[in-house]
């Protein structure tokens, strides 16, 4: 029973302490980071470095000594004969005598080493590990720049979600307010049934927008920890504010003209890519030359009728030899020839890939940076029209209780405030998206947004 208890502490304590693993309030720049340290794929592009980096030892160590070690224990069930001629021994010319040679056991053990010295294959081998593993860390990067995109993306859709939550509880608790006052004004006969039926129709959409964007809500909060690697039962607090990620007094970007390409992470894996099928391309070259081993070879064989091989009396033979194995590829009918010219049209397709790359990307970049300036405009006419629509249908409310304007005037301003707040929300969203889409395709610390 006292093991019991233990047993059921340790694990209980083990899962505390698992908890507390988890953060429990995160503002943008913390999750960026958690996110980048926790996220399924980023967790897996990591993987693939630490793969490439054990090819290339076991590349590496083709080039480095080989030693073989062999035991041979034979033991014969019966012994072969052999037939030699009977007159060797005395015996008539034309007749065979049967012997037996050698004893019934045998070990031998050996020691081999090899040592590749040249092998145009292996030197070119050892080149492309190189670029082999650069590629892996050019899709870590990119697995971590889509990552960084997608959390930016999901944080910002996650506070935007608890701002319109927010802005429809205020609309709804206004409308009550309404439905209240012209619920009065009906029964004391100085409002027409219509007033009310309208002002309800307004509430009862509210209402509707309400639940769903609650819902919403919850949804993006969740899908903002799948992808920050947190379990979704997990409670978190997102602490930033959206005035945190956009800063109105930094929106510009400068050097339009003098932006570097060089460090879009398409383009890397590009110049990689173009790198690799160049050395695919000599691989298929080294070939056609020869390649030179060296070789160093001892052994001890132990002969004996009984196994008695650990006595000390067992006598035990030796032997060594050292070598070189030369290998002169003569003809292949045209195969290796085939392959090189092969390996040389891949190489070119690389390098046209990659001239596509640089021109698309300068492309992608210079419609981003458009779409970017057009969001900054957006984002600030849709406060501006914002700030109208409040004031618009204030001053209708106050025109209404006091008989200067109509129940139809009324709702146009209502319907047009709740149409300029999601136009603002939107524009913020589009605006975020568009900074940090422009932020990963220049992917420069030089030229950042923020």
């Amino acid at each position: 029973m006292k093991i019991k208890k233990i047993f059921f502490c340790i694990i209980f304590i083990g899962g505390f302490v698992n908890a507390q693993n988890f953060p429990n309030s995160l503002t943008l720049e913390e999750a960026i980071e958690y996110g980048l340290s926790n996220n399924f794929s980023v967790k897996n592009a990591n993987r693939e470095i630490e793969k490439a980096e054990k090819d290339r030892w076991s590349i590496i160590a083709i080039g480095l000594p080989q030693i073989y070690a062999e035991v041979n224990y034979q033991n014969f069930l019966e012994m072969p004969i052999s037939l030699v001629p009977a007159e060797f021994f005395g015996g008539q010319s034309g007749e065979f005598a049967e012997i037996s040679f050698g004893t019934k056991q045998k070990v031998v053990g050996s020691v081999r080493m090899d040592q590749l010295i040249f092998d145009g294959s292996y030197i070119v081998g050892l080149e492309a590990s190189k670029i082999f593993l650069k590629i892996s860390e050019n899709i870590y990067e990119k697995t971590t720049l889509e990552t960084k995109k997608i959390i930016v993306n999901n944080y910002a859709a996650a506070l935007l979600a608890e701002e319109n939550v927010k802005l429809l509880n205020n609309n709804k608790k206004k409308l009550e307010e309404n439905v209240s006052e012209i619920h009065q004004l009906f029964k004391n006969g100085f409002e027409e049934e219509e007033s009310v039926e309208q002002i309800q129709l307004t509430l009862a959409n509210i209402n509707t927008q309400l639940k769903y964007a609650v819902n919403l809500s919850k949804i993006i909060h969740e899908m903002l920890k799948f992808n920050l690697g947190i379990p979704l039962e997990k409670e978190v607090f997102f602490s930033s504010q959206i005035s945190d990620i956009i800063d109105e007094s930094n929106l510009i970007f400068e050097n339009k003209n003098n932006l570097n390409i060089s460090n879009n992470i398409d383009i890397k894996i590009a110049e990689n890519n173009f790198l690799s099928e160049s050395l695919l391309y000599k691989y298929e070259k080294s070939k056609f030359l020869p390649s030179l081993k060296a070789f160093i070879n001892g052994s001890y064989t132990g002969n004996n009728e009984k196994f008695d091989f650990v006595k000390n009396n067992q006598k035990w033979f030796g032997s060594s030899l050292f070598g070189l194995s030369l290998d002169i590829p003569l003809f292949s009918s045209f195969s290796k020839k085939v392959n090189s010219q092969k390996a040389k049209i891949s190489m070119q397709q690389a390098e046209t890939k990659l001239n596509e790359t640089q021109y698309r990307i300068r492309m992608e970049i210079e419609t981003a940076l458009n779409d970017y300036q057009l969001a900054i405009e957006n984002y600030f006419t849709e406060k501006e029209n914002l700030g109208l629509a409040e004031r618009i249908e204030n001053k209708n409310q106050l025109k209404y209780f006091e008989g200067m304007v109509g129940n139809f005037e009324l709702r146009q301003a209502q319907i047009q405030l709740y149409s300029s707040q999601s136009k603002y929300l939107g524009s913020i969203k589009n605006l975020i998206e568009r900074k940090i889409n422009l932020e990963i395709l220049i992917n420069s610390p030089n030229h950042n947004l923020k």
